[in-house]
């Protein structure tokens, strides 16, 4: 990937531990609002680890008080503009591409939302698969208050997670929501207080580490896919999905399977069968 004079691999940051990728937001001094240089090094720690065999799910977080406070107002509009539309495009494909990347991940994710989330923080919101936020997280659309409407996705995010008056409201008044209306809008899963946040989105991952990987991957896949599909189109194409990640994994259904049926050793209402025993 090409290099920039003032890349600074620091902005964004990654641990893998105990089988969970923490990939944060690290720019708290400024509410780690996205800049050029951020969004090139999340896309470049997403290629890095995509694939590695260390960790089953990553956390999205952010360091210090804010999750993310959107783009910066500065850097990714201002003085990028000022370079001309080149560089306003190249800034959209940086963003929007590890947004993407992250919709379509190899391993499920959680954004872990501590703090301030607003504008462009919505587009990384929404594209992982699940959310969890602090009672004491904010969030707003504040697009409206300096005068644009809210871009970059986000009036697509509000649009698909929120009923419609609630997302018009959201997107016309500019107000801040604490993360219990926000997980009553289903912005988010669900809200919990600050100090249990961790603790909780870790209880999550553990949950979904247990889960069969291909499993995982297949399901999250087409959840996005089907949303905007006929009936009769979603059936059609769940179908081949499902032959798809038989023929890849076919002995891990086959063991979940026989966990069930012969050896009755779990039920799969209550809980997964044990994928460490699939050859």
């Amino acid at each position: 990937m090409t290099k920039f004079p003032d890349d600074d691999p620091s902005v964004a940051t990654c641990k893998i531990e105990n089988g969970i990728a923490w990939l944060s937001f690290n720019r708290p001094d400024k509410r780690n609002c996205m800049s050029p240089n951020l969004n090139r090094r999340m896309g470049e720690i997403l290629d890095e680890i995509e694939f590695r065999d260390d960790f089953g799910v990553l956390v999205l977080k952010g360091e210090g008080t804010a999750w993310s406070a959107g783009m910066d107002l500065k850097e990714y509009f201002r003085d990028t503009e000022a370079k001309g539309l080149g560089a306003t495009r190249a800034a959209q494909r940086e963003s929007y591409g590890w947004w993407r990347r992250l919709r379509w991940y190899q391993k499920p994710t959680i954004a872990m939302v501590n703090g301030w989330c607003f504008g462009g923080g919505y587009g990384p919101l929404y594209a992982c698969d699940l959310a969890i936020a602090a009672d004491e997280a904010q969030f707003a659309l504040s697009e409206i208050n300096w005068g644009i409407l809210p871009g970059g996705g986000a009036t697509k995010v509000v649009v698909d997670l929120l009923s419609m008056r609630d997302a018009m409201y959201h997107a016309l008044t500019g107000e801040l929501i604490g993360g219990k209306k926000a997980a009553e809008w289903r912005l988010v899963n669900e809200s919990v207080p600050l100090d249990q946040l961790e603790t909780r989105v870790t209880e999550l991952a553990n949950v979904l580490l247990k889960k069969n990987p291909v499993a995982l991957k297949a399901t999250k896949d087409a959840i996005r896919r089907v949303r905007d599909m006929t009936y009769d189109n979603a059936e059609d194409y769940l179908v081949r999905a499902q032959e798809a990640a038989n023929s890849y994994d076919n002995h891990g259904r086959k063991e979940g399977i026989k966990q069930f049926i012969d050896e009755k050793s779990y039920k799969p209402g209550l809980g997964a069968y044990d994928k460490d025993r699939a050859p």
